[in-house]
């Protein structure tokens, strides 16, 4: 059995879509992180910040998107979106999972909050290095790990998305554009976004923000 923890419109929206696109049967479990005091202290037992995404998969836990993906994508390899151990694109494909939650991420909150700093401050460098970095692979390739769609461009393009259209943090870069538009035209990626986008119109924290009384 798969059981996948999620908040609607959050960091784990991503799995959401990443699970859609596997085609597989799973369980989905909502957490409360928006309510007061934050997800319920028994959630600590799944994910010890209790933060969302988590999978339980046949007992066993899974914490962080990377690690999710890339478990998911070996667990189901008949789906045909993880590079198998000995691929030439595997390599790209662990490097652009990583880096979206250990680069990307964490310079996108830095640059949200208005965070100075010096490359050497932090481990994950400066924003102006992750952009050019992006811009400059995809511009050369079609998806994050080459020729071919996989579970790497699920996690990348959900975050060029999120921080470029919602957020308005990353630029809009055409090459960016082009990305996100292939990636997003997807029938997992509608499928996941219309139930997500439901899911959420149920929560109170997001009755509030869409009808003006939260910011």
């Amino acid at each position: 059995m798969l059981k996948f923890y999620h908040a609607p419109w959050s960091r784990s929206s991503v799995v959401f879509w990443l699970l859609e696109e596997l085609g597989v049967d799973y369980e989905m479990e909502l957490v409360d992180i928006r309510g007061e005091g934050g997800a319920p202290e028994a959630y600590r037992a799944i994910q010890p910040n209790k933060k969302v995404p988590a999978i339980e998969h046949d007992g066993t836990v899974v914490t962080e998107r990377a690690a999710i993906a890339i478990y998911l994508g070996d667990a189901f390899p008949q789906a045909g979106l993880a590079p198998a151990v000995h691929d030439a694109d595997r390599a790209a494909y662990l490097t652009t999972l990583v880096y979206h939650d250990a680069v990307f991420d964490p310079v996108i909150c830095a640059r949200a909050h208005g965070i100075s700093y010096a490359s050497n401050d932090y481990p994950f460098g400066l924003f102006e290095d992750m952009v050019a970095h992006l811009e400059r692979r995809l511009s050369a390739q079609p998806w994050a790990a080459g020729e071919r769609f996989t579970l790497a461009d699920v996690m990348l393009a959900g975050g060029i998305n999120y921080t470029m259209n919602m957020i308005s943090v990353l630029p809009k870069k055409p090459v960016f554009e082009a990305y996100v538009a292939r990636a997003t035209d997807r029938p997992a990626y509608r499928h996941s976004s219309e139930r997500d986008a439901a899911m959420a119109a149920e929560i109170p924290f997001f009755q509030e923000m869409l009808a003006g009384g939260r910011k």
